[in-house]
C-alpha cells in the first residue's frame, strides 16, 4: 500500500514545482471551530474542540486543500482531502471549499482533479454533512456541461459519499496501487465481506476504476491524461491499411481474408496511428472487456482524438458499454473519434443475454447517432452484423482490402436460408460483403490501400 501522504505532500507530488496556488476561502479565513458555533450546526458535544485539535495537528482549516497548477505542463484546479483533518470527512464548510474550486474552474476554462482520501459524510454535523454530496453533485454536472474534464485519483482510503460523489462521479478514474476504494468503509461492511473487493485493483477489474497508477508515475500518467483531454484535433484521419493490398475476387475470399489470423489487428492499428495512448478501463456498470474493445485516447500528430476498437473476437456487453461511455465523453469535450470495425459479432451466449447484449448495442448505436464530434470508422477486418454495424459511423466508414461487412456471417445466412454447407460460399458472394461491393453500395466511402496516403476523415 502505498504511504499516506498528507494534502500539501501529495499535492507536491502531483504538481509541477512551484507552481500551486491555493484558491481564497470563500468565507475569508475563519478558525477552525467557527462559523456554526463552536459544537457545530447540531450541538455535538466536543465537536468543535476535535475541529481545533485536527488543524493543529494537519496544519489546515478544512478537510481540503484547493487551489490551481500545472500538472506535467497542463493546468487544472486541484482537490486534495487531508485525512488527518477527521478522517477526511465532508461536512458543510467542506462543501463550500468544493462549490468554490469547481466554479472557479468554470470561469477559467480548466479541468478538474480530485485527489480524494476520504471516509465519507461528517456524522457531527448529520444530513447536513450528508446534503453536501448534492452539492457536490451538482458542480460536477455543471462542470460536465461546460465541457470541461474531471479525472479523479483516488487514494487510500476513498470511501463512502466522496467515493460515490468526487470519485467514481469524474469522467476517468485512477487509483494508487492498494488503496481501499468502495463504497461502504471497513467499520460499516458486513463482516464477513471479503476485504479484497474493496481494493483499487478489485475495482479496475470491475469496469469502476480506469487503471491503477504508481505514485511515482502519477504526475506523468495524470498530465498526459490532462493534455490529451484538453487538446483536440478538428477530426480523425483515416488510418492507413496495414494488412495485404488488392481487393478479393470472391465474397469468399473477402471472409478468408478478413479472419486469417496473420492479418493486422486493432493493437497494430493503434500503434501505428498513435504516438502514444491512455485507456479507458471499463463500463462503470461493473464488466470489462479487454479482449473484445480497446478504448482511450491517444495523441495523433500533436492532437487527441479518442478510439474505440474491436479487437477481432466477439464483442460483450461490456466492450460495448465502455465504447458508449468513450464516445458520449469525446463528445462532451469535442475530441473527434476514431472506430475500428472487427467482429465476427456481439457475444450471444446466455451469459452475454444475462447482461444486457441487446440494451449494451442500442447503448453504442445512440451514442453514435447523438454525437456532434467528427468520427471516423475503419473496417480493418470482419464486419459482422449489428454488433459491427453499431460502431460503425454513417458516412464516415472506410474498409481495407482484407476486410468484409456483412448483415449476417455466410455460414448462419446459409443456415437461415436452410441451404446446405456447400453453398457457404455461394452465399458469400451474394451478400455481395467484399470491400469493392460495400463501395458500390454506398454502405462504405472507399476502400484504403496499404501504400497509399491515409484520406482525409
Amino acid at each position: 500500500m502505498t504511504e499516506r501522504l498528507s494534502a500539501r505532500a501529495f499535492l507536491a507530488l502531483v504538481a509541477d514545482d512551484s507552481t500551486f496556488v491555493e484558491l481564497p476561502d470563500p468565507a475569508g479565513d475563519p478558525g477552525p471551530a467557527e462559523g456554526y458555533g463552536s459544537d457545530g450546526p447540531l450541538g455535538w458535544e466536543g465537536y468543535g474542540a476535535s475541529r481545533a485539535r485536527a488543524a493543529d495537528r494537519t496544519g489546515e482549516r478544512e478537510s481540503v486543500v484547493c487551489g490551481t497548477a500545472r500538472v506535467a505542463g497542463t493546468r487544472a484546479v486541484l482537490i486534495a482531502f487531508e485525512f488527518g483533518f477527521l478522517g477526511g470527512s465532508l461536512g458543510e464548510r467542506t462543501g463550500d471549499l468544493l462549490v468554490a474550486a469547481y466554479t472557479h474552474a468554470r470561469e477559467q476554462r480548466l479541468p478538474v482533479v480530485p485527489l480524494v482520501a476520504t471516509g465519507g459524510s461528517r456524522m457531527q454535523e448529520g444530513m447536513l454533512a450528508l446534503t453536501q454530496l448534492q452539492r457536490v453533485a451538482r458542480q460536477s454536472a455543471l462542470t460536465r456541461e461546460a465541457g470541461l474534464a474531471q479525472i479523479a485519483v483516488v487514494r487510500d482510503p476513498t470511501t463512502g459519499g466522496g467515493w460515490a460523489t468526487l470519485g467514481a462521479g469524474a469522467d476517468v478514474i485512477l487509483a494508487l496501487p492498494g488503496a481501499q476504494v468502495g463504497f461502504a468503509g471497513s467499520r460499516v461492511r458486513p463482516p464477513d465481506a471479503d476485504p479484497a473487493a474493496y481494493t483499487a485493483e478489485a475495482q479496475v477489474a470491475a469496469g469502476s476504476v480506469d487503471a491503477v497508477v504508481p505514485a511515482a508515475e502519477l504526475r506523468r500518467t495524470l498530465g498526459r491524461w490532462l493534455r490529451l483531454l484538453t487538446s483536440p484535433a478538428s477530426g480523425a484521419p483515416v488510418p492507413a491499411a496495414l494488412g495485404t493490398g488488392g481487393l478479393p475476387e470472391t465474397g469468399w475470399e473477402a471472409v478468408r481474408r478478413a479472419r486469417s489470423p496473420l492479418r493486422p489487428r486493432a493493437r497494430a492499428y493503434l500503434d501505428a496511428y498513435f504516438t502514444h495512448r491512455v485507456s479507458l478501463g471499463g463500463d462503470r456498470c461493473g464488466g470489462t472487456d479487454p479482449g473484445g474493445m480497446l478504448c482511450g485516447f491517444g495523441e495523433h500528430e500533436g492532437r487527441a482524438i479518442a478510439y474505440a476498437a474491436q479487437t477481432g473476437g466477439a464483442t460483450r456487453p461490456a466492450g460495448y458499454r465502455t465504447a458508449a461511455r468513450l464516445i458520449r465523453l469525446a463528445d462532451r469535450l469535442g475530441i473527434p473519434v476514431l472506430t475500428l470495425v472487427d467482429t465476427p459479432g456481439a457475444a450471444n451466449d446466455a451469459e452475454a443475454e444475462r447482461q444486457g447484449a441487446g440494451a449494451a448495442i442500442a447503448d453504442v448505436f445512440a451514442a453514435v447517432a447523438a454525437a456532434r464530434t467528427p468520427i471516423t470508422t475503419l473496417v480493418i477486418g470482419e464486419g459482422g452484423s449489428g454488433g459491427a454495424l453499431a460502431l460503425a459511423a454513417p458516412g464516415g466508414t472506410w474498409a481495407t482490402p482484407d476486410s468484409y461487412f456483412s448483415v449476417i456471417a455466410p455460414e448462419q445466412a446459409a443456415a437461415i436460408l436452410k441451404r446446405p454447407p456447400d453453398r457457404v460460399e455461394s452465399t458469400a458472394g451474394q451478400l455481395r460483403l467484399r470491400p469493392q461491393d460495400l463501395v458500390e453500395l454506398g454502405v462504405v466511402r472507399g476502400v484504403v490501400a496499404p501504400t497509399a496516403s491515409p484520406p482525409p476523415g
